[in-house]
C-alpha cells in the first residue's frame, strides 16, 4: 500500500522521483486523491514554507519542493476530472510595466502552485491593458502585482485605478509585493494585501479568500 508519509517527506525534501512514485501507487490503489492533495501534498508545501519563513530553509529548497509538488500534481490532474476542482483559488500574477525582474515573482508563483492554487503567470513588463484583458478572460480570485524598482512600483496604483474604471475592482482581491513595496505603500494605493516573502504571500492569499 502507498506510504503517503513518504509523499509528504519527499515534498518537504524536494525529491521529485519518490513523490511521483508514491503518487502513482496511490492512483493505482484508487485512494482518495483530494485527501492526498490536502493532507499530504499541500501540508508538505506548508511545512517547507514555514521552515523558509523561520530561516531553516532557503530559496533553492523552496523551489525544489515546489517542483516535487508540481510533478505529483500533474500525475493526479487527469484523474480529478469531474471531481471538485484540484485548486483552492485562481491567481493571476505579473510584474508591472517597465520592470523586468521576475525571480521573486516566480518563486511566489511556484509557492502558490505548490499550495494548491491555479496560477496564471504573465511574466514581466506587463501593461495595465494586458492585466485588464487577462482579468476579464481568466476571472481570478486574486491579482498579484510585483515590482522591484521604486520607479515602477507606482504602476501598481495605475493598475488598481484601471480596475476601478473597468468595474472590476470589487471582483478581485489585489496583492502587491517586491523589494521596495511596504505595507504602508500597499494601503496607500488601495491594495487588499501585501507580503514580503513567498510563504507570507500564501498565508495572506488564503486569508483574503477565507481559506482555513
Amino acid at each position: 500500500m502507498a506510504n503517503l508519509d513518504i509523499l509528504f517527506n519527499s515534498i518537504v525534501a524536494g525529491k521529485l522521483e519518490p513523490a511521483v512514485e508514491i503518487t502513482q501507487e496511490a492512483i493505482n490503489e484508487h485512494l482518495d486523491l483530494q485527501m492526498i492533495i490536502n493532507n499530504y501534498m499541500i501540508k508538505g508545501m506548508e511545512e517547507i514554507g514555514n521552515r523558509f519563513q523561520n530561516n531553516k530553509a532557503y530559496v533553492p529548497e523552496l523551489l525544489m519542493s515546489a517542483r516535487a509538488m508540481k510533478g505529483a500534481l500533474e500525475l493526479l490532474k487527469p484523474h480529478l476530472k469531474g471531481e471538485r476542482s484540484v485548486t483552492i483559488g485562481k491567481i493571476v500574477i505579473g510584474t508591472v510595466m517597465g520592470d523586468l525582474h521576475d525571480i521573486g515573482k516566480n518563486l511566489v508563483a511556484s509557492m502558490f502552485e505548490g499550495c494548491g492554487f491555479e496560477v496564471v503567470n504573465l511574466g514581466v513588463n506587463i501593461s495595465t491593458a494586458k492585466f485588464i484583458e487577462i482579468l476579464k478572460k481568466e476571472n481570478p480570485d486574486i491579482l498579484c502585482l510585483s515590482a522591484l524598482l521604486t520607479t515602477t512600483m507606482q504602476n501598481m496604483k495605475v493598475v488598481i485605478d484601471a480596475l476601478e474604471k473597468e468595474g472590476l475592482r470589487d471582483k478581485v482581491k489585489v496583492m502587491v509585493g517586491g523589494a521596495p513595496v511596504t505595507q504602508a505603500f500597499a494601503e496607500s494605493i488601495g491594495a487588499d494585501g501585501y507580503s514580503n516573502n513567498a510563504n507570507e504571500a500564501v498565508i495572506k492569499a488564503k486569508e483574503l479568500l477565507a481559506i482555513a
